[in-house]
């Protein structure tokens, strides 16, 4: 469906370079769908990544395997995420969700019809997840640039933070939903789920109304253009570079390890699947919670303190999660875990929002789609293989330690100061001038 509902001209084209975008006065509404539709797909696609993570944990109880169950979920978005920005700034992106999500159901129920007829091998399931990964590449950055287009600015961090939650509550029942499919009728049917609520979810979409870029119609630049200006833009920009090496930092230290905390429960607590079950509900109903607090109590709050209180909060509780004596002080740090993922996420996303001109915000996404991809593999690519070596007990240990030192480190570099300095700078949301656009730099 490439054609827009008919409406005022100030809802299919957005203001002019430097601009933010023409909110349509129905916003409310189309946000409403967007959300429904995402929330959908989202459910299917977690149901798999918690199911498939179960199965190649109990068939295999390794390390090593985890890490190329890692490696094929993250890698592919990362490469992909190159282009997958650069796309999403050179056309509408409501289209190219639409793509993007109708491929990957599309790829995932020939991979299922293709496990019924008794494929069912470790690497057709790394084939999927891999799949998966690379439509991720394309979508992730594209949505995060839409949201801006759809949401006042003025309503960025609420809604970020409302996503937050729905993403949470959604967290929360995808794992017993996983946990009964995958226990009752094993790993095909998970796959057919997702094929279902890939499908829903783009029905949904189809009747947001989202803006093309006017810089669009007189872009002249090529792709690879379009690419090292992006890559040049971030380096310029002290807030979003900074940033950037945060979520890094998070990733490649806090994230990665997490993967292969049902090893440890596994190994330590037992192999039943309630189990990994349980723990996945406990880090959701923590992160539904902090989503619910970033929407409401910490709607207004500084971007920045929420930023660096999760990020020293994370290395905390991942000590925390090495320490746990039993399996239900575990559960509870995993919960602690998961409070702090929304008042990182959504003030992160929300800045981003905010600094970033509209005509760039697909470029720049892709980067964090990037940093993200890479930095998880990265990180078990060093954490899976150790994990066979060295109990994951020490594993969390150091790498909150390390979490917690290379933070320090980065706030107290110069560079550090001045983006956390530039960044607190930023007009508040309900100063009319920040609606006009600040570039944040």
């Amino acid at each position: 469906m490439d054609s827009e509902p008919t409406s005022s001209s100030t809802e299919d084209v957005l203001a002019s370079e430097g601009e933010t975008s023409a909110i349509p006065a129905h916003w409310k509404r189309n946000v409403a769908l967007f959300l429904s539709g995402q929330t959908i797909s989202l459910f299917g696609s977690m149901i798999v990544q918690y199911a498939v993570m179960w199965y190649v944990t109990f068939a295999t109880q390794s390390g090593f395997a985890i890490a190329l169950y890692a490696i094929a979920a993250f890698l592919p978005q990362g490469i992909v995420s190159i282009f997958g920005g650069v796309v999403a700034d050179r056309m509408n992106r409501r289209v190219l969700v639409i793509i993007a999500d109708s491929t990957i159901a599309v790829v995932t129920l020939v991979l299922a019809l293709a496990m019924l007829n008794g494929i069912t091998d470790l690497w057709v399931i790394l084939l999927a997840v891999g799949a998966r990964s690379i439509g991720a590449g394309v979508q992730t950055p594209a949505v995060q640039a839409m949201i801006p287009q759809i949401v006042p600015a003025d309503q960025l961090l609420r809604v970020n933070g409302v996503f937050g939650t729905i993403q949470s509550a959604m967290a929360l029942l995808a794992p017993a939903a996983a946990g009964a499919v995958f226990g009752l009728f094993g790993i095909v049917p998970v796959f057919f789920i997702d094929v279902v609520t890939a499908v829903v979810g783009v029905g949904f979409l189809l009747f947001v109304s989202v803006p093309t870029l006017a810089s669009i119609a007189t872009k002249t630049t090529t792709y690879r253009e379009d690419l090292v200006d992006g890559m040049r833009y971030i380096w310029q920009h002290k807030v979003v570079r900074w940033l950037l090496g945060v979520f890094a930092i998070i990733f490649l230290l806090t994230v990665a390890p997490s993967f292969i905390t049902p090893l440890m429960v596994a190994r330590t607590f037992g192999t039943e699947v309630w189990m990994v079950t349980v723990l996945e509900i406990a880090f959701s109903v923590g992160m539904m919670l902090g989503g619910t607090l970033v929407a409401t109590v910490l709607a207004k709050r500084g971007r920045i303190p929420l930023i660096l209180f999760a990020t020293f909060g994370f290395a905390v509780f991942t000590i925390a999660l090495g320490l746990s004596p039993n399996l239900w002080v575990f559960y509870a740090f995993m919960f602690g875990f998961g409070l702090l993922v929304p008042l990182f996420s959504a003030p992160f996303m929300t800045l981003v929002q905010e600094t970033v001109e509209p005509e760039m915000h697909g470029r720049v996404f892709s980067y964090v789609g990037i940093v993200m991809a890479m930095a998880t593999p990265v990180g078990m690519a060093v954490f899976g293989p150790l994990a066979d070596v060295v109990s994951v007990q020490v594993l969390l240990i150091i790498a909150g330690f390390v979490t917690i030192l290379v933070m320090t480190v980065a706030i107290l570099l110069p560079s550090g100061r001045a983006a956390i300095a530039a960044a607190k700078e930023q007009k508040p949301l309900d100063d009319p001038a920040h609606a006009h656009g600040a570039s944040g730099r």
